[in-house]
């Protein structure tokens, strides 16, 4: 088990990180944040990605309308320069949050940062 600051620590050990925050959806506040954040503003960055990840988390064509489908895991947003990563964190109670990561696309693989957040999430503890 790992709080938000050895999260955020190790999310920066994955091959072409650039930054990573962890976020509050409903509100778009970081409640963490390590290395740069796209235009060098973590919480631009925090608000613009709660807008995709709110939107996204409460349609109802992704959230699970039908029996064969869950909650939204992740999301993946794809530049010319980099990927931008969103996986929602799966808790005991009502959560809201969400890890952010900024890759460096010619330094990341895609496939290893998605399975590393997976692991990264599972192990996280929000107190």
């Amino acid at each position: 088990m790992t709080g938000i600051d050895g999260c955020l620590a190790e999310a920066m050990t994955i091959p072409g990180a650039r930054g990573a925050s962890l976020v509050d959806w409903t509100s778009g506040l970081a409640l963490g944040e390590a290395g740069e954040g796209p235009g060098r503003d973590h919480e631009s960055a925090a608000a613009d990605t709660a807008e995709l990840a709110r939107l996204a988390f409460e349609n109802s064509a992704f959230t699970g309308a039908t029996a064969r489908t869950g909650p939204v895991e992740d999301l993946i947003v794809t530049a010319r320069g980099s990927y931008h990563l969103v996986r929602f964190v799966e808790t005991g109670f009502d959560s809201s949050v969400f890890l952010y990561l900024w890759l460096d696309r010619a330094e990341a693989n895609l496939a290893v940062a998605l399975f590393r957040l997976k692991g990264l999430t599972d192990r996280l503890v929000l107190a």
